[in-house]
């Protein structure tokens, strides 16, 4: 060994250093995922694959519920994703719907990145922008793997249009998605038009309409988008989706558990989806089994599954914390590799054992 050469003692102590805790303001986010659709949709593929293959841990969500507003939440989101990614933490987000009478969002979260190796939190970086585009982004992959099979819609229906519908529109724009017809259809009227007037800035070249009811958005669909705020089936009559529509079901909870036992269900992961009510578990304590379950978005990516066309293809991605990982690590490389992240050098004080 000559003098040069690290001893095996420096290499393992280089590899365990406390790195300087940094801040992501939404702002950079926001930048750094900027006309990034494709590349983000791949990463979001990838991270797919790596947990469908093990390389994860992705335990149950934890719900915080509040009995004195029961129609708010923050959950928390532990997770861990291996392969080139290599990172720990938990999005930490909340959901409180009141927030919008008073003209700020219902959403808001952070993410807490862990170094693989030493357990340090080495970022917090604002997380609904993280939350809104990984959520758009699978359902953009989902999109695109699930019409593999057959024809691929022309004519798109948002029900809800809020933040998520937002993005996932943005998502499917940007992947090259084009539609013939836009529907929109939202029980807050001001909430349609404003969603209305969003897309008609985008240059949208599909004619635009306001639904009057929710079968009308259906039935006038072919890619159906439920993006609610919903906390139990509102949607029961099966005959709605006799068309055969592709529903990306992103809110969980929309559809009476009559219309998923007609149709064909792919989830991202089958023992997150079946929990808290959502319309899958439904189904599987209405029928005491989940024969209900085609497979999982992977099933279908590695060709284990090909959902048939005969039937309503129904999509309900729980949204796994693996994603937001994913997400999260691609910005923080991006922000840090570029010399703009905000560093607290000494967020961490105490590291040596005796002073």
């Amino acid at each position: 060994m000559t003098a040069t050469e690290p001893t095996t003692r420096d290499a393992e102590s280089a590899a365990h250093e406390v790195a300087p805790f940094t801040v992501i303001s939404g702002a950079q986010v926001q930048e750094a995922l900027r006309d990034r659709h494709h590349q983000v949709v791949e990463l979001i593929e990838h991270a797919y694959r790596l947990h469908g293959a093990g390389d994860s841990v992705n335990p149950p969500s934890y719900f915080l519920r509040f009995p004195d507003r029961p129609s708010s939440r923050i959950i928390a989101l532990p997770a861990s994703i291996g392969g080139d990614i290599g990172v720990d933490g938990l999005k930490w987000i909340s959901s409180f719907p009141e927030n919008v009478a008073a003209g700020i969002p219902r959403a808001s979260a952070v993410l807490i990145l862990n170094d693989h190796a030493t357990g340090y939190p080495i970022a917090c970086l604002e997380s609904s922008i993280i939350s809104a585009t990984r959520t758009a982004a699978s359902a953009a992959l989902a999109a695109d793997w699930l019409t593999r099979d057959r024809d691929r819609p022309r004519r798109v229906g948002f029900f809800g249009t809020g933040l998520i519908a937002r993005y996932i529109h943005q998502y499917l724009a940007g992947t090259n998605w084009s539609f013939d017809q836009i529907g929109i259809y939202d029980t807050a009227p001001d909430s349609a038009e404003g969603f209305h007037g969003y897309l008609a800035g985008t240059g949208e070249t599909g004619r635009i309409t306001v639904r009057d009811t929710a079968e009308e958005l259906i039935r006038e669909s072919d890619l159906v988008v439920f993006a609610t705020i919903a906390g139990e089936p509102h949607v029961h009559d099966p005959a709605w989706f006799d068309h055969n529509p592709l529903v990306l079901h992103v809110s969980l909870r929309d559809l009476s558990p009559e219309i998923v036992l007609a149709s064909t269900n792919i989830l991202d992961d089958v023992e997150h989806c079946l929990k808290a009510n959502t319309s899958p578990h439904l189904a599987e304590q209405l029928t005491g089994n989940r024969d209900f379950v085609t497979g999982t978005l992977d099933d279908v990516m590695t060709g284990r599954v090909r959902p048939p066309a005969d039937r309503p293809l129904v999509f309900s991605p729980f949204g796994l914390g693996v994603l937001d990982l994913a997400v999260g690590k691609f910005i923080y490389d991006e922000v840090t590799s570029a010399g703009q992240a905000h560093l607290i050098p000494d967020f961490f004080h105490e590291l040596r054992r005796y002073g």
